[in-house]
């Protein structure tokens, strides 16, 4: 059962703000660059910004994650955290590296610089989780979490197909693993932590929280379009 509609959860705090992003997250299910992720049809130079500029991403989020275990209430909420920044920053980033640094993927002669969606959803991130409370920092990392399950639940079957009909394709292998187990689970510990925080927090920092879930969604829609649509840089 998707993460979304688990009637169990029905009244929790996640819940309204997965209510709230009703129309963003639509979108993103509508973004041609998750259609064609899916299908196997996503041009190959394409994969690889979206991977570069995943890594990229991983690498800041891992930070985010690491101030919001040195913030947490309790032993066991900072362990949650840490463990995922630890997974982002090593585990997540080794395999990008696997296809980055094969030759399935066109390659790259400069380094990658960070895009203009990725730098300024690092810099949210990093910012709330260092300047807002514990509270409004880990519902501005949840995004990633639940956005990122969710949609991947849908990626990964239409994935499976294409690696049926051809099991040699370049990056449908990669994307299967979008549905493990392991990050399903995550993404429900990361809820189960959103909601603690909201259910010791005041009115007006729950209404923060829900702001700040909002904006990062945003960025999960842009991170994503710009890898097909990208926003290039203003030069002197």
């Amino acid at each position: 059962m998707s993460l979304r509609t688990r009637t169990s959860d029905v009244g929790r705090f996640t819940d309204q703000l997965w209510d709230e992003t009703a129309s963003l997250r639509g979108a993103i299910d509508d973004l041609e660059f998750l259609h064609r992720l899916g299908d196997g049809t996503l041009p190959l130079e394409v994969f690889r910004t979206y991977l570069e500029q995943d890594s990229l991403y991983l690498a800041g989020y891992s930070k985010a994650l690491a101030i919001l275990a040195s913030r947490s209430p309790d032993p066991q909420t900072a362990a949650f955290w840490a463990n995922s920044s630890a997974t982002a920053a090593t585990v997540e980033v080794a395999l990008h590296g696997d296809l980055l640094g094969g030759d399935r993927l066109p390659p790259r002669q400069d380094e990658p610089e960070p895009s203009t969606a990725c730098l300024a959803y690092v810099s949210y991130l990093i910012a709330t989780a260092t300047t807002e409370s514990y509270a409004v920092g880990a519902a501005a990392a949840l995004p990633c979490f639940w956005i990122y399950a969710d949609v991947g639940r849908g990626l990964a079957a239409s994935a499976a197909e294409v690696l049926a009909a051809d099991p040699n394709h370049p990056y449908a292998q990669w994307v299967t693993t979008y549905d493990a187990p392991e990050f399903q689970e995550s993404a429900g510990r990361a809820r189960d932590m959103v909601d603690a925080a909201a259910a010791a927090a005041t009115a007006q920092e729950r209404a923060a929280m829900t702001a700040a879930f909002t904006i990062a969604t945003r960025y999960e829609f842009m991170f994503w379009d710009t890898a097909m649509n990208p926003y290039a840089w203003p030069t002197a």
